[in-house]
């Protein structure tokens, strides 16, 4: 069909797959790809399984597998003819904090080949480690698009290790505009309400402040729930 060229560009894990459960996950892939009617020299299977990271276990039969496994295997299919763009559905669905930490870093390497991946999730924290840039939705409308770190220090909200706590706390209050300036656990927080947070840390600095680190106070979660308002709270 007219479409095809771009199909064979495109791999996609969209809820969950049917895999044949007697069937070993090499058996699995293999069948797929056949389906497709593509070359089997275009698989790149060896290649996709290496990013997956499935190792000995793709010789096992399916049943067997854990749910970190199945996603594992899921998204190997998915990567299969390593396609341009590999668009996901909540792939750490089901997953544990090591299993989801793994899947975190199959995506990254994939993505390390020069290739991108369409993630769609709303557990955004994992969002925010794993992805470089973040498109939000409400309503069907997108509300703001951008690299995470823009999107995460839209709002104003910094906080900085320093060597003297109390003393950037006065800094900072002292400087025009600037707002809710606290002390957390050593850390020093403040709403620099448009200033932009190297020109904080260069008032801290000219005020002998040493500063260690300096950051986006706020995470993904706050962001969105700012973006879209009262709508997103029960």
């Amino acid at each position: 069909s007219a479409g095809a060229p771009v199909l064979s560009r495109i791999g996609a894990f969209v809820e969950g797959p049917g895999f044949l459960p007697h069937a070993t996950g090499l058996e699995n892939l293999r069948l797929f790809w056949g389906s497709t009617g593509r070359p089997e020299g275009e698989a790149h299977l060896a290649e996709a399984l290496e990013i997956a990271g499935l190792g000995e276990d793709v010789h096992r039969r399916v049943k067997t597998y854990s749910q970190g496994m199945r996603q594992r295997l899921a998204i190997a299919q998915a990567m299969l003819g390593l396609p341009d763009l590999l668009v996901l559905d909540e792939p750490t669905n089901g997953l544990d904090p090591p299993q989801i930490h793994a899947m975190r870093e199959v995506l990254q390497d994939y993505a390390a080949t020069g290739r991108t991946v369409l993630l769609s999730s709303h557990l955004l924290a994992e969002v925010e480690q794993t992805c470089s840039h973040v498109v939000v939705m409400h309503h069907g409308k997108v509300v703001a698009d951008g690299p995470v770190a823009e999107i995460v220090a839209g709002g104003g909200h910094a906080s900085f290790t320093v060597d003297d706590p109390s003393r950037a706390a006065n800094v900072l209050r002292s400087a025009n505009g600037v707002r809710g300036v606290e002390i957390v656990e050593g850390l020093v927080h403040a709403d620099l309400n448009g200033m932009p947070r190297a020109s904080a840390v260069d008032a801290l600095v000219r005020s002998g402040v040493a500063v260690e680190a300096a950051g986006p106070r706020r995470r993904l979660e706050d962001a969105f729930l700012q973006l879209v308002g009262e709508d997103a709270r029960p």
